[in-house]
Order: structure tokens, then sequence, then C-alpha cells
């Protein structure tokens, strides 16, 4: 029996993009609690890899194959962009924005409304605060899933809707500086990430 080219650079292509999809969501699973550089940068540098590769492959996976990987890849697309726009908002605000369970970021009030009493028995006012961008977890999963998914079935017209949706949506939340550019840095480090991966896939199936 002969084996062809095609089909030695098939069963290669095809191995090769399992084994790194599934490397990249052990990554991604592990830097989901707290994200952290190096895990990260190893998951983005085997993604850049992955979509050199398909790239420049004369072909393509199995259907089979392909579907394992489309499976594969919509798990990395929706879960990776957790922890990577986590941590890139992280570097971008060094940390000066307190985050909240869902996702929301506290924001401090420009006046006093209350005052807390001071060891000589006078009171001090505090600034009050208040929570913005609620749900930004669960929203980003969301928009990154509807960009995969896009681009994967060769829509990539949605992309267009899920922004604009999002964006009418947190318009009256945006009037602080630290939630226009939470709003702007987290909105672009989701959506590259996971059309980033959606084109990995599509370029391996298609």
């Amino acid at each position: 029996m002969i084996v062809t080219t095609d089909a030695l650079v098939t069963a290669f292509l095809s191995i090769f993009l399992f084994l790194a999809l599934l490397g990249v969501l052990v990554l991604i699973i592990v830097s989901m609690r707290k994200p952290t550089t190096v895990p990260l940068i190893i998951a983005t540098g085997l993604l850049v890899l992955m979509l050199t590769v398909v790239i420049v492959s004369p072909v393509n996976v199995p259907t089979i194959m392909g579907l394992i990987v489309a499976l594969l890849g919509i798990a990395v697309g929706v879960l990776g962009g957790n922890p990577v726009t986590r941590r890139v908002l992280e570097i971008a605000t060094h940390g000066r924005v307190r985050e909240t369970l869902d996702g929301g970021i506290v924001i401090r009030d420009p006046e006093p409304a209350t005052a807390t009493a001071t060891a000589d028995g006078t009171d001090a006012p505090t600034a009050a605060s208040h929570t913005v961008m609620r749900g930004g977890t669960t929203i980003g999963y969301l928009e990154r899933l509807a960009a995969v998914v896009a681009i994967v079935a060769g829509f990539p017209e949605a992309l267009a809707v899920v922004v604009a949706v999002k964006g009418i949506g947190r318009f009256s939340e945006l009037d602080s500086a630290e939630a226009r550019e939470r709003f702007i840095i987290g909105t672009l480090a989701s959506l590259l990430w996971a059309c980033a991966v959606a084109a990995l896939v599509r370029l391996a199936i298609w």
C-alpha cells in the first residue's frame, strides 16, 4: 500500500492540531482562577503556531477530525478569552481598578457621600462607590461564542452585530474613564482571541 504525501500531511496536521488545541485548553483551564503571564504566553504562542501551520498547509483535516478540532476550538475560543482578557486588563490598568466576581468594576464616586468617625471624634468624609459593567464575565463568554460560531460558519459580518449590541447595552455605563478603558480594551482583547481561534478552525476545516 502506497501512502501519498497528502495523506501523511493530513495525518500530521490532524494530530498536531488536536494535541496543540488540547494543550492550549489545559493551559487556559489552569489560568482560569488566577491568570498568570507565562501559561497565557505559551497558549498564545501555540495558537500563533497553529495558525501559521494551517495557513501554509496544502490540505485540510478530514471530516471526523474536523468536528473534533471545531469542538476543541470553540471551547478554547470561548473559555480562553476569559483569562487572556483579564490579564490584559490587569496589565493595562496596573491593577488600580477593583473587579467584582461577575466581571464588573467598582467606581469611586467623585463626591463624598458618607462619613466615618475619626480618633478625635470628628467625622471624616469617605467617597462612596458603585459597581458598573455588571455581568461582564457572562457577556464575554456569550460574545466570544457568537464570534467563534459566526466565523466558523462563514458569517464574519455577525461580528458587527455583536459589537453593536454590546455597545448599546453598555452605553449608559461608559461615563467614567475607567469604564470606557475597560470596555474598549476588554472587548478588543476578547474578540481578538476569539477571532484568532475561529480563523484557525475555519482554515483547518475548509
